[in-house]
């Protein structure tokens, strides 16, 4: 079925779209032009096949902007296009006007997209048709214009970025699971971050959304009203022996099954299915994954954990300190202050990348063992010559990749083929499944 325009937006696609960003984002949104019969002339300063400048006299020539989650409210090219009268919508906000299933919206500080994974996961296991969409790595746009039956559920990851901005979007659900410091090198503050996310609650029916125990600490914290209803109790509960054997039967997952099955249960879908779903479901790569074991020492790989919570979550997950590879891009936050709440968890840390030396500067105030590492194979070797049989050795790095990677796909590859090759030169023991 060919999308449709709401009466209110044909006006607005008479002239070209300006699509800011070449990313994925924008390429979705090209294509979701195009079946509408709207010319698009996309922008990007990358350059390459966008045209690298946005300036008022291009601005003149469109009514509507959509742009990508890269670009802050405040950038100068949006900027530009809001004085010229364009109205300017983001990605999401955009794909959603033209859907016309069922949306459930997935938020969180950590978490958020392992959670909306699932949640697909269970909906088809039951036999609903579903898509993860948004952050995850699908742009709504491209699901928007691809095949897919008219009932299908959209679970849509929704990041602060993408949050931040909207107008159109609605969702019949929304599951947040958790809030801790992460963005505020885009947001002025926590209260700035918390309230990007609460846009997405507005955009929900009363009732008909769930938080997770840090969000309702923040709330309170920040003075930001949540129906007590909606405020589940998602951290430090007791084991679940429905549970057992799953991902989700140890934190950090319990806290995405419990909001998981708040929504489920509110559905009115029967719970051995999403038992079920939990059972056949595993993790995606890069989430607290094991790659090895080589001489008795065994190698994590964490590289999704880009701020300081998801690294406390995955430091959980043992039962004694661990040789821990972090470093990379700040996000703002204390970086000091995380170097510090990491003694008693990590018994030596590598640093690399960007913040390598403030970290360093953290770890020395608190007593904690460390070493600056020029390259995450120079930390996989320093690792290697410090474990003892027994010891663990965690990439968990806490910060962005783009220092030194891609993303945060490529640190956890890089890391993984230098733990294949010392496996090779140590006569491995044998390979995690």
């Amino acid at each position: 079925m060919s999308p449709v325009a709401p009466d209110f937006l044909r006006p607005l696609l008479d002239r070209p779209v300006a699509v800011f960003g070449a990313g994925v984002s924008g390429e979705g949104v090209v294509e979701l032009l195009h079946g509408l019969g709207t010319q698009a002339v996309v922008y990007d300063a990358k350059g390459g096949t966008a045209r690298p400048e946005f300036t008022a006299a291009q601005a003149a020539g469109h009514s509507l902007v959509v742009f990508s989650p890269g670009f802050a409210p405040e950038h100068a090219w949006l900027v530009a296009a809001r004085a010229a009268g364009c109205v300017c919508l983001g990605e999401l906000d955009f794909a959603s006007l033209f859907w016309r299933g069922r949306i459930v919206a997935i938020t969180g500080t950590n978490g958020k997209t392992t959670l909306t994974e699932f949640l697909t996961h269970a909906l088809r296991a039951a036999g609903v048709p579903a898509l993860a969409v948004g952050n995850v790595g699908y742009p709504f746009s491209s699901a928007v214009v691809a095949p897919h039956a008219q009932d299908t559920v959209a679970v849509c990851e929704v990041s602060s970025f993408q949050s931040e901005t909207l107008r159109h979007f609605r969702a019949e659900a929304t599951l947040w699971t958790n809030l801790a410091e992460d963005h505020l090198e885009r947001h002025p503050g926590m209260g700035a971050y918390f309230d990007a996310k609460l846009r997405l609650v507005h955009c929900t029916p009363s009732g008909r959304f769930w938080v997770g125990t840090s969000v309702a600490a923040w709330a309170s914290r920040l003075g930001r009203a949540l129906p007590p209803e909606t405020c589940l109790r998602s951290e430090g509960l007791l084991p679940d022996a429905r549970l057992a054997g799953t991902v989700f039967a140890e934190y950090p997952q319990r806290e995405n099954f419990v909001l998981a099955e708040a929504w489920w249960r509110s559905a009115g879908l029967p719970e051995e299915a999403l038992l079920a779903a939990a059972r056949s479901f595993t993790l995606g790569r890069h989430r607290l994954t094991p790659v090895a074991e080589v001489d008795g020492v065994r190698y994590w790989n964490d590289s999704k954990a880009t701020n300081f919570h998801a690294v406390h979550g995955a430091l959980r997950r043992f039962g004694r300190p661990v040789i821990l590879v972090a470093g990379g891009r700040a996000k703002g936050g204390d970086i000091r202050a995380f170097a510090t709440s990491l003694r008693g968890l990590v018994s030596h840390l590598l640093l690399i990348g960007e913040t390598a030396g403030e970290l360093a500067a953290g770890a020395a105030a608190a007593g904690l063992p460390h070493s600056i590492c020029a390259s995450l194979p120079e930390a996989v070797r320093r690792g290697a010559a410090l474990a003892r049989p027994g010891d663990q050795v965690l990439l968990s790095p806490g910060f962005a990749s783009f220092d030194m990677f891609r993303n945060y796909e490529d640190r956890g590859e890089r890391f993984e083929a230098v733990v294949r090759e010392l496996s090779a030169a140590r006569h491995p023991v044998g390979t995690l499944s």
